[in-house]
């Protein structure tokens, strides 16, 4: 059931994700959350500097109520959960953007100001990391 990954920094796409609010596919019949995987690789080899942030797909992150869904996560860092991005290269970049940003951090708290704005307005949740809370 569980892959073993590297443990660096990752976007973890959901890859069954619809496509939008009102679609589950396109009209290929592909999901959203597998475009976006697509998109988000496509975005790393235009940009050499996106490629230390690792691309995984997971079916179904239980993010149903929204759409192409992805977590952020770096160890010893705070995660992330955003959602309802279009499966394009410009949500792509924003995510890779934000991504290694928060790979940068100390904690995984990257300040607002430096937050892409394709990012903002996205974030589901925030997660811990294993072994912490947030004081």
């Amino acid at each position: 059931m569980l892959r073993a990954v590297d443990q660096g920094p990752c976007v973890v796409v959901c890859s069954t994700c619809r496509v939008s609010a009102d679609a589950r596919e396109d009209d290929e019949g592909r999901r959203g959350g597998a475009l976006l995987a697509d998109a988000l690789r496509r975005a790393q080899e235009g940009d050499p500097a996106l490629a230390e942030v690792g691309v995984e797909e997971m079916p179904c992150l239980f993010a149903c109520q929204r759409h192409c869904v992805v977590q952020i996560r770096a160890p010893g860092r705070i995660g992330y959960v955003l959602g309802d991005f279009a499966p394009d290269g410009d949500a792509a970049r924003a995510i890779l953007d934000y991504a290694a940003l928060h790979a940068a951090s100390e904690h995984g708290q990257v300040p607002y100001r430096q937050w892409p704005a394709g990012v903002k307005g996205h974030f589901i949740t925030r997660t811990p990391p294993e072994g912490f809370v947030v004081a």
